[in-house]
């Protein structure tokens, strides 16, 4: 059995990577990305080690997919980073590509919401089309839906604070998410890479402890003796908030001053919806997959100390 991991140079994708290195011999394992000149070259050393077999794949790219996917029976596809008509072609490559080179197994990561009525984030009419497609094109899945990250509040809100006079901002207001952890989402993506997910299911990934961000600021401002400021915000002023910080409405804008690759209309709806209590349902899919309760923000929380200490400024400084 060969089994692929697209984005393998990523945050989730390459956490994906790193958990089959422990299950399966490397000489199984094919990994992709869009640049691999960027990985660091001791990381690629030691997976050609391991035996690991190191392909580019642009999304872009259909026919340049098909021969990296070549020889694979199962796959993790990380979602592609920008959003609209463009990602869902992406997206369509990419299972069209699995076709033609004889994939047997697609695993889709979505976005918390797309099969629910009344969710209206600025990513999900991208997942809700690609999954329509990925349930009609005759290849066996699995997708896992992600809450919320709650490793961003851990790093990026924390550093919008930061560049904001120590101001944390959001116009989720005092309303609870059930955030995942990173590290469970890449998790799962291994569980159901290696088979451990039932037929052609779709897989929520929530922790079980709804969170408000006013609780993560005090924790914050707790634990690292900065006087972080909550504030609540309804939506024209969060929008002035990251406006200020030269974050660009959409993913094609210009980021050239902006602190971070996301662009507004993302984080108002996302955050918007934790506003309405859309993200604070709990789902007990993490344990089915992996045996174990999820990650919770206490848990997470002291690998990112190093945002503060050392007052990160960009999305670029991130580890």
């Amino acid at each position: 059995m060969k089994y692929i991991v697209t984005g393998a140079d990523g945050q989730l994708g390459g956490r994906v990577a790193a958990n089959m290195l422990k299950e399966v011999s490397g000489s199984d394992l094919i990994f992709t990305c869009l640049e691999p000149n960027r990985i660091p070259q001791e990381r690629k050393d030691e997976w050609a080690k391991q035996g690991v077999s190191l392909r580019v794949a642009n999304y872009s790219d259909k026919e340049g997919m098909i021969k990296a996917f070549e020889g694979g029976d199962r796959i993790w596809v990380v979602s592609g980073l920008l959003n609209g008509p463009e990602r869902v072609a992406q997206h369509k490559n990419v299972i069209d590509a699995c076709g033609e080179a004889g994939v047997k197994h697609i695993t889709y990561t979505s976005f918390f919401g797309a099969n629910r009525e009344g969710y209206h984030q600025y990513v999900l009419p991208d997942h809700r089309a690609t999954e329509a497609y990925l349930k009609q094109c005759g290849i066996e899945y699995n997708i896992m839906r992600n809450n919320l990250y709650m490793e961003n509040y851990l790093s990026t809100s924390v550093m919008l604070a930061i560049l904001s006079n120590n101001v944390w901002g959001t116009n989720a207001r005092e309303a609870k998410a059930t955030y995942i952890a990173k590290d469970d989402s890449g998790a799962c993506g291994a569980a159901l890479l290696l088979g451990k997910g039932e037929h052609n299911m779709d897989y929520d990934l929530t922790s079980l402890e709804p969170t408000s961000q006013r609780d993560i600021c005090k924790m914050i401002a707790e634990r690292s003796g900065i006087d972080f400021k909550f504030v609540p915000m309804n939506d024209d002023e969060f929008l002035a908030y990251l406006e200020a910080l030269h974050i660009p409405a959409e993913t094609d804008g210009d980021y050239s001053a902006s602190p971070l690759p996301f662009c507004s209309n993302d984080m108002i709806t996302n955050e918007g919806g934790v506003a309405t209590g859309q993200m604070a349902i709990i789902s007990h899919d993490v344990e089915k997959l992996l045996g174990r309760k999820p990650l919770e923000i206490r848990d997470v929380m002291p690998n990112y100390d190093y945002v503060w200490k050392e007052k990160i400024t960009s999305y670029r400084q991130f580890r």
